[in-house]
């Protein structure tokens, strides 16, 4: 097993601008003493920091790749976009969407960080390597095709698939997105597309608040082919195996697509700031396991991560080492320091009743 972990160094150099946390600073709102907005290097950092430390970066191909061409950027984003981003990135920077801030050369950056998913995604379909991980920053699954948002400023996963298809190197697609936040931006791009499957696992009502509902299921020729998954705050590790198990999975199998790509973010571990869904690192492992089983049956093995969100700089190092020690099938581990602590904040029977139920409801109406 080859498993790739394209990354790049400029993509850690992404600015994120005069925030606190989710909010612009201004009027009284202080500017915070460390870090700013969320999406802040580190936690990609310290990822690559601690696979390095743990000597796991010796089971994996470490590359990088070339930023995605304008070629690759027009199959999703649309010229006036692309040149008004790239107008404002040549001059000081700034923000052309709801919190997507961006210093000067942040269009060369976010370019980059499509081209490590797109990079993936061809190694993956050229047989040159098993599966891969894209450590992307900026992240992209919020990102519409003329509107950034989120934090996304470039759609990576949806420029990576349409690059692929008109290649040739793929034709049916399905994205498994368990970020917590709802995989808006790649839902909008597909969702008249009966050749992409979009799932998105999310905490219900999160970010952004009006997209999400599991009612939404494609339009045209498309319909059918998205599916929602809201789960409850609180939902933990036994509810997210659940909706995988019940939901998520079935529905990639019945597709039967060439390759799986799981938009990976992290912001449903328990101490998320911007989640509150309890996952632990083990959580991604088993769903990452899940994943690649899936995988085998149906594609050949072909899956890729595009990492997404996660904003915890103590927590995602250890989630997405446990990624790649399911990607990579290496001996190589980062034991959890939080997992007795987060093991005893799980939900109890009577919440795993509950989301049982909720559960039903979601399959009573697909």
């Amino acid at each position: 097993m080859t498993t790739g972990f394209f990354w790049d160094e400029r993509c850690f150099w992404h600015g994120g601008g005069n925030y606190a946390g989710m909010l612009p600073v201004g009027g009284l709102v202080q500017p915070m003493a460390t870090g700013g907005l969320p999406e802040n290097p580190e936690t990609k950092r310290r990822l690559k920091n601690l696979i390095a430390v743990t000597g796991l970066d010796a089971d994996l191909v470490m590359t990088s790749a070339p930023p995605a061409s304008r070629a690759d950027l027009l199959r999703v984003h649309p010229a006036a976009y692309l040149d008004a981003f790239k107008t404002l990135s040549d001059a000081t920077g700034g923000e052309l969407g709801r919190r997507t801030p961006f210093g000067p050369g942040g269009f060369e950056v976010a370019a980059q960080s499509a081209g490590l998913a797109l990079g993936a995604l061809r190694a993956v379909l050229r047989k040159d390597m098993t599966n891969a991980y894209a450590l992307s920053r900026p992240p992209g699954h919020h990102a519409l095709p003329d509107f950034p948002n989120g934090f996304c400023l470039l759609a990576n996963i949806a420029i990576a698939i349409r690059a692929v298809q008109a290649e040739g190197l793929a034709t049916r697609v399905a994205v498994i997105d368990w970020d917590v936040h709802h995989g808006n931006g790649t839902e909008a791009i597909f969702y008249d597309d009966p050749e992409v499957l979009t799932v998105s696992l999310h905490q219900d009502r999160n970010y952004p608040m009006d997209t999400g509902a599991f009612t939404d299921r494609g339009t045209g020729a498309g319909a059918g082919f998205n599916l929602n998954i809201p789960l409850p705050p609180g939902t933990g590790h036994d509810g997210y195996l659940a909706a995988m198990d019940r939901l998520a999975l079935p529905a990639t199998r019945a597709f039967a697509p060439d390759v799986i790509i799981v938009a990976c973010g992290y912001d449903a571990a328990a101490n998320d700031p911007l989640g509150r869904m309890l996952a632990t690192a083990d959580t991604f492992r088993q769903m990452t396991r899940r994943t690649l089983a899936l995988a085998k049956e149906v594609c050949n093995g072909r899956v890729i991560a595009v990492h997404e969100g996660g904003y915890s700089e103590t927590y995602v190092p250890f989630c997405g080492h446990a990624v790649l020690e399911a990607l990579s099938g290496s001996n190589v581990t980062a034991p959890d320091p939080f997992a007795e602590v987060f093991a005893a904040r799980q939900p109890d029977a009577r919440f795993a009743a509950f989301l049982a139920a909720w559960l039903q409801d979601i399959e009573a109406s697909l």
